[in-house]
């Protein structure tokens, strides 16, 4: 049985944040990985990504993009063959039909929705993505959709949380220089070390940008071996290889 988790700030819009449960990979993968780039059977991965988008929308297309760490956000018309992924860490959409998927291991994926306007928007937030403007490129992208920023509606799915996010002092210091008050997004670790709450800064930016509808799952993908992939666990576990989730999103 494939979990699609909700958010109430989305309540009515398709999407939802897949785990791993469900799905037909097995080993490191085992579970729902969706992931393209991983080392997973190519013919578990597409069935995967079949099973995930069915359990949103059947019949619809799944969209997603070769995701680089960047701020780069792509408008998606139709649907787009696996091998033509355009590098972009967000998309966005005013088309029925298109269900727009982003693939997590740790990083903060959020999804939004301007539902009078009918526009939405997916976006990979790693930390160079976040702080390098991917979710404020996003609004401004469905905005020349026709949305408007009092009206979009945002969800923070499973991400990597503050305690199991171990940084470098050097590391919290580039975020404090971007804005003094970062400060508050990381508390104090080991000796020369910090913890980071990655969802707390994207809420904030989200926040920052204009937007009042926020929800954040507060769900920790690290400490959940058997919901969720995680690739600084599997990275501390000395494993092979990781899956990926997937987070979705689609007009009705």
């Amino acid at each position: 049985m494939i979990e699609l988790l909700r958010a109430d700030a989305l309540a009515g819009v398709p999407h939802g944040f897949a785990g791993r449960q469900g799905g037909v990979s097995i080993g490191v993968h085992a579970g729902l990985n969706v992931g393209l780039g991983s080392q997973d059977d190519r013919q578990a991965i597409m069935r995967n990504r079949d099973l995930a988008c069915e359990a949103l929308m059947a019949s619809a297309a799944l969209v997603t993009v070769r995701q680089v760490h960047s701020a780069d956000v792509v408008t998606v018309n139709d649907a787009i063959a696996e091998d033509a992924r355009p590098a972009a860490d967000a998309m966005v959409t005013a088309c029925s039909g298109l269900v727009l998927g982003i693939l997590t291991a740790d990083c903060v994926p959020v999804l939004l929705a301007d539902p009078v306007a009918g526009v939405v928007g997916a976006a990979h937030a790693g930390w160079k993505g976040a702080i390098g403007g991917i979710t404020d490129r996003t609004i401004v992208a469905m905005e020349a959709l026709g949305a408007a920023r009092e009206r979009i509606a945002c969800a923070i799915g499973p991400c990597i949380g503050r305690l199991s996010y171990e940084v470098k002092l050097a590391f919290a210091e580039r975020f404090e220089r971007d804005d003094p008050d970062n400060g508050r997004f990381f508390t104090a670790g080991r000796a020369g070390h910090c913890q980071f709450d990655i969802a707390g800064y994207v809420a904030s930016r989200l926040h920052g940008a204009g937007i009042e509808r926020i929800s954040l799952l507060d769900e920790d993908t690290y400490s959940q071996p058997d919901r969720f992939f995680s690739y600084r666990r599997s990275c501390h576990r000395g494993e092979s290889d990781y899956g990926r989730q997937i987070s979705m999103i689609a007009l009705g």
